[in-house]
C-alpha cells in the first residue's frame, strides 16, 4: 500500500492515528511514518501483515477491540 492508501484507509474507517496504531500493534509514530511522503528521510514502509490487516478491515472485519467511539463505516 502506499502511504496516500495508508491514510485514505484510515480516514475511511473513522480512525485517529493513535486508534489505527492500536490495532495494528504499534504506535503512532509509526502510522505516521507509514503515511508519510517517500521521500521524507524518516518514512517507513509497513510490514506485509499491516497491508492485509488494513484490507481486512476496509472489507468489514472487526476485531473485539475496535474503538466503540469511532463510527464504523457502511459496508461497500
Amino acid at each position: 500500500m502506499t502511504p496516500q492508501e495508508i491514510k485514505d484507509a484510515r480516514k475511511a474507517l473513522g480512525l485517529s492515528v493513535a486508534d489505527f496504531g492500536r490495532l495494528l500493534e504499534t504506535d503512532a509514530q509509526s502510522v505516521r511514518r507509514w503515511e508519510m511522503s517517500g521521500d521524507r528521510s524518516t518514512a517507513r514502509a509497513p510490514p506485509p501483515r499491516v497491508g492485509r490487516l488494513i484490507r481486512a478491515y476496509l472489507d468489514g472485519h472487526r476485531p473485539a477491540d475496535w474503538p466503540e467511539t469511532q463510527k464504523s463505516p457502511a459496508p461497500a
